[in-house]
């Protein structure tokens, strides 16, 4: 598993990529670049790809049953049919979007997305949010930066991070009635010292990805490395990357075992860009263990 060889799936880069998401009916992947205000598409069969450019910042997104796309917008939550590219809002915003915007996002098995938002004053004042098709409500609160989302293979565990605080949480969580309770600490990494280089920086979890033995896969930002963490914790797999700031796995491809990854380059050093030319680019690698399959967004 650590044998594991990244290789570049797309030549352009991003500015901030995020929440890639293999799309399981269409055989295509589709990603985000926040800071661009893009949504991108590939099919790594035949290497076409498509943009989109977008009024703000797109964060995330999900496939919805009966067609289109789920997005997380700064300005809400967004029906798109990427034939037309119209866009139809499905809720507002449930923040001052001049302070916060939305970050990770994806869908529990059952179609409920999930959606976390990062402060920009880096306060404590993000939260985690859930569209059951009906309405948008807070289900957890006091972080800065949300990322991570992911859940166990059987659905009864919730994992959910907060990058600016190197802490990874779980919840045990309801299947039926979307539920979260007894928060508890799942992994906590050692923050950045003062004066440390980033070679010996480890990073801060950013966003995750599990597979179907119940291992948790984690970028660690400016960490140049992804994780896989088993169910206790215990590191399993430490992949070496190409790239100073990974920001998000999902596994896709037929059988599921490739790892598509996104990495930033906005506002990076010069010469760490100089000496990593894949920075912002999005990373393949293949694995031994297949990853969960995608879940539909309920309209």
């Amino acid at each position: 598993m650590s044998d594991a060889v990244p290789i570049r799936a797309v030549s352009e880069p991003c500015l901030l990529g995020e929440s890639p998401m293999w799309h399981p009916e269409e055989g295509l992947l589709y990603w985000c670049d926040i800071d661009a205000h893009a949504l991108y598409r590939l099919d790594p069969l035949s290497g076409a790809s498509r943009r989109w450019d977008l009024p703000c910042e797109v964060s995330a997104c999900a496939p919805l049953l009966g067609g289109g796309l789920l997005l997380a917008m700064r300005d809400g939550l967004w029906r798109f049919d990427v034939h037309s590219a119209r866009r139809f809002r499905i809720a507002p915003a449930p923040y001052d979007s001049s302070r916060q915007r939305f970050n990770d996002g994806k869908c529990d098995p059952q179609g409920r997305f999930w959606i976390g938002s990062i402060d920009e004053p880096r306060r404590p004042e993000a939260a985690l949010y859930r569209w059951d098709g009906r309405e948008l409500t807070r289900q957890a609160g006091g972080i800065t930066t949300s990322n991570g989302l992911a859940w166990s293979p059987d659905g009864r565990t919730l994992y959910w991070s907060d990058t600016r605080a190197h802490t990874i949480y779980a919840f045990d969580f309801d299947p039926a009635a979307g539920s979260l309770s007894s928060q508890r600490v799942f992994c906590r990494f050692e923050p950045r010292q003062a004066m440390q280089p980033l070679s010996a920086y480890g990073g801060r979890p950013d966003g995750a990805a599990m597979d179907s033995e119940g291992c948790y896969w984690v970028a660690m930002y400016e960490g140049q490395r992804l994780l896989r963490l088993s169910p206790t914790a215990q590191v399993l797999a430490d992949i070496k990357l190409p790239v100073r700031c990974p920001t998000m796995p999902c596994f896709g491809d037929s059988d599921l075992r490739s790892i598509y990854l996104t990495s930033a380059r906005h506002g990076r050093p010069a010469d760490e860009l100089a000496e990593q030319p894949w920075a912002g680019a999005v990373l393949r690698l293949r694995v031994e263990v297949a990853g969960l399959p995608t879940a539909f967004a309920i309209p």
